[in-house]
C-alpha cells in the first residue's frame, strides 16, 4: 500500500459498557497513537494506527465519540457513529458475553446489517471455559461466526485480527524518485476544524466550484480530491472535512474532525492547517496541528477569513498563534480570505518552498563544514553529522555522549541548521549516536 492511500479503517461499535475502549486499547497494544504528553494532543483516545503482522490499519472507537449514556437507543448509536461507519473497511460489533442478548442488541444488529460492510460480531468478556459455553447463543443474531474474546486479558485477539486483516494490503516500500514525467507532484491536505473554510479554500486554490460549499458547519461529506498543474508542478489537494453535524454535541463533531484529519495527514507531503481569524486559535486546532507535527509533515498555518476581522492586527495575531502552537514554530503563517481569493498566490508559492525544503538533502561535506562553526555552552562534543532521509529531513549526530541531547541543545542545533540551509515549513528530526 503506497503512502498516499488511506489506511483501511476498522470501526468498533456497540452499546455502552460492553468493553469497546478496552478492545481498542488491546488491539493498539503499546502503539498508542494519541499520547497525552505530546504538544496539543487530545487525551480522548478514539483513533489509533495499529500494525498486525505487517498490515497497518486505522482503528476508530465510536465509544469515544458518543456520550457514555447507557440509555442510548440503537438508532442514536448508529446516527452518532455514522461518519465513522461510512469510512469503515470492517466493522467490529462488540457485545457483552456475560449478559443475555437484549432487544437493543438485536435491534443494533438489524441496523448494522444493511450497511453492506464486512461485519464481525465480537463477544467480549469471555475469559473462562464456562463462559465459552455461552457463545453459541450469539449465532441467533444472524451475523455469522461470533469471535469470543477477552479484551481485558487479550484472549482471542490473534484469531480476530487474522480474520479482519486478511484482505488488507501489505505496505509497499516507498520510492522517493520523482515521477518519470519530470514533474514535481505535491500532495496537500487541507485540515482544520469544521467551518473554518476548508472547502472554500479548496475551491479558491483549484479555481473551480468543485466541492460543495455551504455556510452550515460540516457539509462536506467525504474527502474531496482535486489536482492542478502549474508549470512543472502537479498539486493534488485533499479537503478533509467529511463531517456532518449529526450528533447532539459539537464536541462529537470536533472529535470526528480530528479522526478525519489524522487519516489524511498521512497521505500528504504538505499540510495546510486552517485557522479561523474570527475565532482565534482553539484547543482542537492545537490537537490537529499536533498530528501533522507528529507525522513529520511540512505545515503551513493559513489564517482564513482575515477580511472579516475589524481590528486587523497581524502582529498581535501572529504572537497569539506562536504562543499557542509553540511546537509549530517552523510553520509559516499566511493571512488569507478564501472567499475573496486573497493570499492564494502566496499559499501556492509557500507550498512549493515547504515541499522543496522537506525534500532537501545536504551533503556530508557541507554538514562537516557546518559542524566546525558550532559552539555550544555545553560539555557535549559533536564529531560529525549526516543526513539519513527526507520528508522530514532527518539527521544523525555523532557525539561523545550516550543518549539523547538535552532539548535546549537540540533546539539550538535545529535553529542553526535552518539558518544555514533553509528548511522553511518543515520539522527537522535529530537522532544522536555515540561515536
Amino acid at each position: 500500500m503506497a503512502a498516499d492511500e488511506p489506511l483501511p479503517a476498522v470501526v468498533i461499535v456497540g452499546r455502552p459498557n460492553v468493553g469497546k475502549s478496552t478492545l481498542f486499547n488491546a488491539i493498539l497494544g503499546n502503539r498508542r497513537s494519541i499520547v497525552g504528553d505530546e504538544p496539543g494532543i487530545t487525551r480522548d483516545r478514539i483513533y489509533g494506527e495499529a500494525d498486525y503482522r505487517g498490515k497497518r490499519f486505522g482503528l476508530i472507537d465510536t465509544g469515544g465519540i458518543m456520550p457514555h449514556d447507557a440509555a442510548l437507543i440503537p438508532t442514536q448509536i448508529l446516527k452518532q457513529a455514522h461518519v465513522a461507519l461510512d469510512l469503515a473497511s470492517h466493522i467490529l460489533y462488540v457485545i457483552d458475553g456475560r449478559t443475555e442478548i437484549t432487544a437493543a442488541d438485536r435491534e443494533l444488529a438489524k441496523l448494522l446489517r444493511p450497511l453492506n460492510k464486512p461485519l464481525t460480531l465480537v463477544v467480549n468478556k469471555i475469559d473462562t471455559k464456562a463462559r465459552e459455553n455461552l457463545v453459541p447463543e450469539f449465532y441467533s443474531l444472524g451475523l455469522g461466526d461470533p469471535f469470543p474474546v477477552s479484551a481485558e486479558h487479550r484472549l482471542g485477539l490473534d484469531e480476530l485480527l487474522d480474520y479482519v486483516t486478511a484482505p488488507f494490503p501489505r505496505p509497499e516500500i516507498e520510492a522517493e524518485e520523482e515521477p518519470e514525467s519530470g514533474k514535481r507532484r505535491i500532495k496537500v491536505a487541507i485540515i482544520g476544524r469544521p467551518n473554518v473554510g476548508k472547502s472554500t479554500m479548496l475551491n479558491a486554490l483549484v479555481g473551480a466550484e468543485r466541492a460543495i460549499v455551504s455556510p452550515v458547519a460540516g457539509t462536506t461529506r467525504d474527502a474531496v480530491d482535486e489536482s492542478v498543474e502549474e508549470g512543472n508542478t502537479i498539486y493534488r489537494f485533499v479537503d478533509t472535512a467529511g463531517i456532518r453535524r449529526k450528533g447532539k454535541t459539537e464536541e462529537m463533531t470536533e472529535k470526528l474532525s480530528v479522526v478525519m484529519a489524522r487519516r489524511n495527514i498521512r497521505m500528504a507531503n504538505v499540510v495546510l492547517l486552517m485557522l479561523d481569524a474570527t475565532e482565534g486559535v482553539v484547543g482542537s486546532d492545537a490537537t490537529i496541528g499536533g498530528y501533522a507535527h507528529q507525522e513529520g509533515r511540512a505545515v503551513i498555518l493559513v489564517v482564513n477569513k482575515w477580511d472579516a476581522v475589524d481590528d486587523k492586527g497581524k502582529r498581535a495575531f501572529t504572537e497569539a498563534v506562536r504562543d499557542q502552537l509553540k511546537f509549530l514554530d517552523y510553520a509559516p503563517i499566511i493571512f488569507a480570505s478564501a472567499k475573496k481569493g486573497e493570499g492564494i498566490r502566496r499559499i501556492m508559492s509557500t507550498i512549493r518552498r515547504s515541499f522543496d525544503a522537506a525534500s532537501k538533502r545536504v551533503t556530508t561535506g557541507e554538514l562537516n563544514r557546518f559542524v566546525e562553526t558550532l559552539k555550544f555552552e555545553s560539555d557535549i562534543r559533536i564529531y560529525y553529522i549526516t543526513q539519513t532521509s527526507i520528508r522530514p529531513p532527518t539527521f544523525v549526530v555523532f557525539t561523545d555522549k550516550a543518549g539523547a541531547m538535552h532539548f535546549s541543545i537540540e533546539r539550538n542545533l535545529i535553529n542553526r541548521l535552518r539558518e544555514q540551509f533553509g528548511f522553511e515549513g518543515t520539522p527537522i528530526v535529530i537522532r544522536t549516536k555515540r561515536r
